[in-house]
């Protein structure tokens, strides 16, 4: 099931972030992570948009996205910033049917576009990606700290 995150949910999906950063060979601290999740799912404005994916009762991914505005397109595209998947749920078609729901939300939403990334060595989700019929474009993504 593929549902809205619930406030009850916080702590699964700090650990699934967890999980998540470290399948992309990246840091994660939980510090604090639960109280900032919690702000930007259920506060006021609503800065993040989080769907769980629950089977047999147990959350075993997630997926993020926010709406961004493209300065090129003169229009909104909707920006997934994280799709992950435990190992045990992965090849049952539940990352396909997320997919399908983002693109109905971005044409809901009149959104130009879907964007995400993907770390160049992740070939499996590369391969699903370009199998949904996306196009990917090199660039380098960096981070500074204010």
């Amino acid at each position: 099931m593929i549902r809205p995150c619930e406030e009850k949910d916080l702590p699964e999906l700090v650990n699934l972030c967890a999980a998540h950063a470290a399948y992309e060979k990246s840091d994660y601290s939980p510090e604090g992570k639960l109280a900032g999740l919690k702000e930007a799912i259920f506060g006021s404005p609503k800065r993040l948009n989080v769907w769980i994916v629950e089977v047999d009762g147990k959350a075993e991914g997630f997926t993020s996205f926010t709406f961004d505005f493209s300065t090129w397109d003169a229009a909104p595209f909707l920006y997934m910033d994280c799709l992950y998947l435990n190992e045990s749920v992965r090849s049952m078609g539940i990352g396909a049917d997320i997919m399908e729901r983002i693109r109905e939300v971005a044409r809901e939403n009149k959104c130009f576009n879907i964007q995400w990334q993907t770390p160049e060595f992740n070939a499996r989700a590369i391969k699903f990606y370009v199998g949904l019929g996306s196009t990917g474009k090199q660039k380098m993504r960096f981070f500074l700290k204010p």
